[in-house]
């Protein structure tokens, strides 16, 4: 057993010192591969970077004279750029010789030219002194004199312009307008009223006077205190005056009184009653008035409060006109013209019944009639057209078609014969106050107030005023009226220019 185990160790031994040398041979023999390999590629990286060293060299050679090339070129360019330079500094040398010379011969013409200035002014003055002493004018006197004539024949030319212009548009506007607005008033004919500002109430005795009155004033002052109204008993017989501003409360004392009257029984308390009742019926009267207003006129879609102010016109009067009655015409006349040029009618209808709503409250609010309604009409929902041409109807340049033509019927309205009236004062002073207008222009030699102070003729001195110079006479005529004269509707102005000659033969 021990010499078993003895040569086993021995075996092992032995065979581990041939597998040793074994594997170091083969490892030398790698070594030398990898030598020789690792030699064979050091001598091919050794060619290599020769090849590469040459390349590189061959570039760097090229690179450089290419460069060497591109420097010279820039040279030369350098080098012409330097010949351009300098020929245009030569260039710019004699050029600044040249200016410098005109500099001298232009002061030296500067100077000439200032002595020539001097002598000059000199000699003026001479003249103007010698001229001066000729006219027995001096300069400033001169120049006054000519800036009067050039003034003069400017105003002249400008009369003479204005003239040939109007009577251009005269001739054609006038035709069309004529035969609208004629067309227009010869299709409507209406009822001339009269303005009133107390109401007489027929009593059928003068014992109802006292009954009126009451024990100690009682019934008159109930009266008075329901209505708002003044009520004056007189030394007229059978009748009672009944005076108030506000037409509807004079309407309604008057219908209070009537009813008092016919009953009999008259109290204080009858009275409160009866005055409630008369309210109610002037109220319903206000009403159906204002219905039948738009009826007649053809329109509808206004608000039943405007209705019912178009409906209080009925107690309202201007200058002697019924202003509802008024309000209606203007309506018609308004809508005619449009039909005839081609304008909205129901727009024109609306705002001529309307143009006077202002009017219907007057006496509870403050202002124009004309803003007055304006507002209202808008607080409405009237369309604006219509709020315009209410608000603008009494303007000199109204700003639409509907305003314009509500204006032409209310001036044709208020101003047809016999539509209106005024006191005998008012018109005597309005027609002194026109022909004192227009005699207080130079050359005026007689004016006449013809046509109920409707239009104004003015007869001038011709050898004074030429035909441009009356045409803008008539313009300054009228441009004083409107600011000094208060009338209604408008005043046509005529200038007369007339010479005569007049021979006697012997």
């Amino acid at each position: 057993m021990i010499w078993t185990v003895i040569w086993l160790l021995l075996a092992f031994a032995l065979g581990g010192t041939v597998g040793f040398l074994t594997r170091q041979t083969i490892i030398g023999r790698k070594i030398k591969a990898i030598k020789a390999e690792a030699e064979r590629l050091i001598e091919e990286a050794e060619k290599t970077k020769k090849d590469t060293f040459l390349q590189a060299k061959e570039e760097a050679i090229k690179t450089r004279e290419a460069a060497e090339a591109e420097a010279q070129e820039r040279r030369n360019e350098l080098r012409r750029l330097e010949r351009r330079l300098f020929q245009k500094e030569e260039n710019l040398d004699r050029k600044l010789e040249n200016l410098e010379r005109r500099e001298r011969s232009f002061t030296s013409r500067e100077r000439e030219m200032e002595n020539l200035r001097l002598q000059a002014e000199e000699l003026r003055k001479k003249q103007v002194e010698k001229l001066e002493l000729i006219s027995g004018m001096s300069t400033s006197e001169a120049k006054d004199l000519l800036l009067k004539s050039v003034e003069a024949d400017v105003e002249k030319e400008r009369a003479r312009r204005i003239w040939e212009m109007e009577q251009k548009i005269k001739e054609e506007a006038e035709e069309k307008a004529r035969k609208s607005i004629a067309v227009s008033i010869q299709r409507l004919a209406s009822d001339v009223v009269s303005e009133t500002t107390v109401t007489v109430v027929p009593i059928p005795s003068d014992d109802m006077k006292g009954r009126l009155i009451g024990r100690e004033g009682r019934n008159i002052r109930a009266l008075e205190n329901a209505t708002g109204v003044d009520l004056i008993i007189d030394d007229t017989p059978e009748a009672v005056t009944l005076s108030t501003f506000d037409p509807i409360r004079r309407e309604v004392a008057r219908l209070a009184i009537s009813k008092l009257i016919m009953d009999g029984r008259i109290h204080p308390a009858r009275i409160e009653d009866v005055v409630e009742k008369a309210k109610k019926e002037v109220e319903e009267t206000i009403k159906t008035v204002g219905e039948q207003a738009i009826y007649e006129v053809g329109i509808a879609g206004l608000h039943p409060e405007l209705i019912k102010l178009l409906g209080r016109l009925k107690y309202r009067y201007s200058y002697g006109q019924n202003v509802l009655k008024h309000s209606i015409e203007v309506a018609h006349l308004a809508g005619m013209m449009a039909s005839e040029i081609g304008a909205n009618i129901d727009t024109v209808k609306k705002a001529g019944i309307l143009h006077d709503i202002g009017k219907a409250v007057t006496h509870e609010v403050e202002g124009p009639h004309a803003e007055i309604g304006a507002e209202m009409a808008r607080k409405y929902d009237v369309q604006p057209e219509v709020v315009k041409a209410i608000e603008e109807h009494h303007k000199e340049e109204p700003g639409n078609m509907e305003a314009f033509l509500v204006s032409a019927a209310d001036a044709i309205s208020g101003g047809r014969p016999g539509a209106r009236r005024d006191t005998v004062e008012n018109y005597i002073k309005r027609l002194e106050a026109l022909e004192n207008v227009a005699g207080s222009f130079p050359g005026v030699e007689k004016s006449f107030a013809i046509q109920a102070g409707r239009e104004v003729r003015i007869m001038v001195k011709p050898e004074e005023i030429d035909d441009a110079g009356a045409a803008k006479l008539a313009m300054d005529i009228v441009k004083k009226i409107e600011e000094t004269v208060v009338y209604p509707g408008q005043i046509k102005v005529t200038v007369i220019r007339e010479t005569r000659s007049t021979e006697f033969a012997k």
